[in-house]
């Protein structure tokens, strides 16, 4: 099962305490965006800030801080010679020696912490389903498992991933939480067919899925579309739905080279403001 690095932030201040590193703000270009962190223990460190003579500088300093030096809680660093890194933008870093294991801690950390998560919902427990669900885990996705099928999702799934048995599958999708992104690759054509179908409506509805992504190949979406249109969706309703999935140009057919292909795409439709 996938960990998370806040996972391992948590249960490594059970025994010993760290030094949090969070970039603070940035001027000009930079490695890594405020937010950004990482947590430096005496002996390890988890997450990252960019890497670099700038993240060498960091831990040495956060290592001071935890055995005892004092400083300011916030640190100025130019990303120039200096540093042997030729950005040449400013990062701001704040530092925090953190400790125990109580509720409140643990509690106020995720809150601080934890990634804001898209919702995404795939359909399908297939091969390429669960390549997914693995390489979706460490992104920046809430992910709903959906399937027809009794016995179909492993005993452990990565962290954040919540799956659902629904028969008929098509009737998660008025459920799903708004702004959802749906990626659909059930057993059977069929089922495909009925969950673009109520996805469909749903857009017609509400219009709050944002990306409605269909495994398959251009032929398979030519007798979709034919059908859909049979069921009364628009051609300008039909142009919502993407199929085939999957970043242009990667033309692997392997579960893993597909889920990569999507989980990109999706990327790209955060950035797109989709």
């Amino acid at each position: 099962m996938a960990v998370t690095p806040l996972r391992l932030l948590l249960e490594g201040l059970e025994a010993a305490p760290a030094c949090l590193v969070t970039v603070e703000s940035t001027q000009g270009s930079a490695p890594r965006e405020p937010g950004a962190w990482m947590a430096v223990f005496a002996d390890r460190t988890v997450g990252t800030i960019g890497g670099g003579h700038l993240e060498l500088q960091a831990i040495d300093e956060a290592r001071q801080r935890l055995r005892g030096a004092g400083g300011p809680p916030q640190r100025r660093y130019a990303l120039g010679p200096s540093l042997g890194q030729c950005c040449g933008g400013v990062v701001f870093l704040g530092f925090q020696v953190v400790g125990g294991t109580d509720l409140a801690v643990g509690s106020a950390l995720r809150a601080r912490l934890a990634p804001p998560r898209h919702p995404v919902a795939l359909f399908g427990g297939g091969h390429v389903g669960h390549a997914l669900a693995r390489v979706l885990a460490p992104l920046p996705f809430a992910l709903t498992w959906v399937d027809s099928r009794d016995g179909i999702f492993p005993s452990s799934v990565p962290e954040g991933v919540q799956c659902e048995h629904s028969d008929p599958v098509q009737d998660a999708v008025p459920d799903l939480a708004p702004g959802t992104r749906v990626l659909v690759m059930s057993f059977s054509h069929a089922e495909d067919l009925d969950v673009v179908a109520a996805c469909l409506r749903r857009q017609r509805e509400r219009g709050d899925l944002p990306f409605i992504g269909l495994i398959g190949s251009k032929t398979k979406w030519a007798t979709f579309s034919h059908r859909l249109r049979e069921r009364g969706f628009a051609p300008d309703e039909l142009a919502r739905i993407t199929c085939p999935i999957g970043v242009p140009g990667i033309r692997g057919k392997e579960p893993e080279v597909i889920a990569v292909a999507v989980a990109a795409q999706l990327l790209q439709s955060l950035g797109a403001g989709a």
